[in-house]
């Protein structure tokens, strides 16, 4: 895989949604707030000013990063085979001590350690891109050399 922002179609939707929302009705709700606080007179003692100043950067900052991760994207569809580990299949490993974790490759934007759900540009997701059933994988992690075995492949969430 490229440099490209790869994303699932899910990925995607929630950030188009993120961004509508912010557009549409956050920043103008936030505009009319420091507007009527800039109305009271004295700014520089207006906590309700200054927050909303803070509030409107960060709206806009988050805005020009949706932006470019918007137009940066390329959706890619579900997966369709479970003869190898591609992106957005659904991945469960073995670890030495025969501990199970079923884990998702997304797009670095959709990252969420408690789904189960990391980056295929990370050190796991990157080692266990195009391996197959009962490959050996070796990692090199925080906490020292982490080696798993590809248990099962599946191109939604298993049950369990």
């Amino acid at each position: 895989m490229t440099d490209k922002r790869f994303i699932s179609p899910q990925g995607a939707a929630a950030l188009r949604t993120e961004a509508d929302q912010l557009f549409r009705i956050e920043r103008p709700r936030v505009v009319n707030q420091v507007a009527a606080a800039a109305a009271e007179g004295d700014r520089s003692e207006n906590a309700e000013y200054i927050y909303g100043k803070k509030r409107l950067r960060e709206i806009d900052k988050r805005l020009g990063f949706l932006g470019k991760v918007l137009d940066e994207m390329v959706v890619v569809a579900p997966p369709t085979t479970r003869d190898k580990v591609v992106f957005l299949s659904w991945v469960v490993i073995e670890d030495e001590d025969g501990e199970r974790k079923t884990i998702r490759i997304v797009g670095q934007d959709e990252t969420d350690a408690r789904a189960g759900h990391i980056s295929w540009r990370s050190p796991v997701g990157r080692a266990l891109l195009n391996k197959r059933v009962d490959d050996a994988v070796s990692v090199e992690t925080p906490g020292g050399l982490a080696e798993y075995t590809i248990a099962e492949i599946h191109t939604t969430r298993p049950e369990g």
